[in-house]
């Protein structure tokens, strides 16, 4: 399996390519050639980076400024590639962001359930949308980033770790249900990614420290995230982690018993840093 081979008539479509991972797809993307439709809600971004990389490597670059929690502009893309005259071929689900640092009764419910419409809502929808031409097509490609936060429950996470749940195990479910139809599914699962995401979330563990820098040794750079995913969803890999340490931990986390880790978890990303919160 590999990545369908660029053509005039076809484009990749790559949600959240303002910045971060986004971003360092679609650069890794356009250097083999391929005509991208780029999709966030910074426009000024979106129109920076499109003149970039079309400068840069001669492909043809679309922007679509759109909130992919909302489903009317969400609904929209469709119809808006079919007027730029490209069926889309490769697919990645990168938009996303994350809530998190405190318990979740004191979360604000308007936000937890607009990271379930990015993070969750929005990575059905373009899928539902695209996967059936491919499919039809025999060929084609989907990159959904999920994250390790997917693979065990995390206190004062909850949400955000549930979602990638969610698009871990959708994403592995539909690789298996296509491998056979020439269309393959990764799920890309990072650890700390060096970007503003963090930042965003406002994440901080009981040492104080910005969640991404709190487990020394694991942090990537976006450019390694994108390295990886591209590379594993051109070799058909189901599940994609970037970094030897944090496919280590992973790994051996899959042997600690939750009544074991959950604990653990929660001591370790109570926020705040005051020592009183760690007796």
């Amino acid at each position: 399996m590999s990545l369908p081979k660029p053509t005039s008539s076809t484009a990749a479509l790559v949600t959240g390519a303002s910045a971060g991972i986004g971003s360092e797809i679609a650069r890794l993307l356009a250097q083999r050639g391929h005509t991208l439709v780029l999709v966030a809600r910074r426009k000024d971004r979106l129109t920076a980076l499109a003149d970039e990389l079309s400068e840069e490597y001669g492909v043809r670059v679309e922007t679509i400024a759109a909130d992919l929690g909302k489903p009317t502009p969400r609904g929209k893309i469709p119809g808006r590639i079919e007027e730029l005259g490209l069926q889309i071929e490769i697919l990645i689900n990168n938009a996303g962001f994350a809530t998190g640092g405190e318990p979740f009764h004191e979360a604000e419910p308007d936000r937890e359930l607009e990271q379930v419409r990015v993070d969750v809502e929005a990575v059905v929808a373009l899928t539902s949308a695209f996967l059936p031409g491919m499919v039809k097509r025999g060929r084609g490609a989907i990159l959904n980033v999920a994250s390790t936060a997917g693979m065990q429950p995390i206190p004062y996470s909850a949400g955000y770790a549930a979602a990638k749940a969610y698009v871990l195990s959708f994403s592995e479910a539909i690789h298996q249900e296509v491998r056979g139809h020439g269309v393959t599914v990764t799920a890309l699962a990072p650890g700390p990614v060096e970007t503003d995401f963090w930042q965003i979330a406002g994440w901080e563990t009981s040492s104080g420290k910005s969640f991404e820098r709190a487990v020394p040794g694991t942090l990537i750079s976006p450019a390694q995230a994108a390295s990886a995913a591209v590379e594993g969803l051109d070799r058909g890999e189901r599940v994609v982690v970037p970094g030897l340490p944090i496919r280590a931990a992973m790994l051996a986390s899959r042997y600690i018993p939750h009544m074991l880790k959950l604990p653990a978890l929660e001591r370790f990303m109570r926020p705040g840093g005051n020592p009183e919160n760690l007796d």
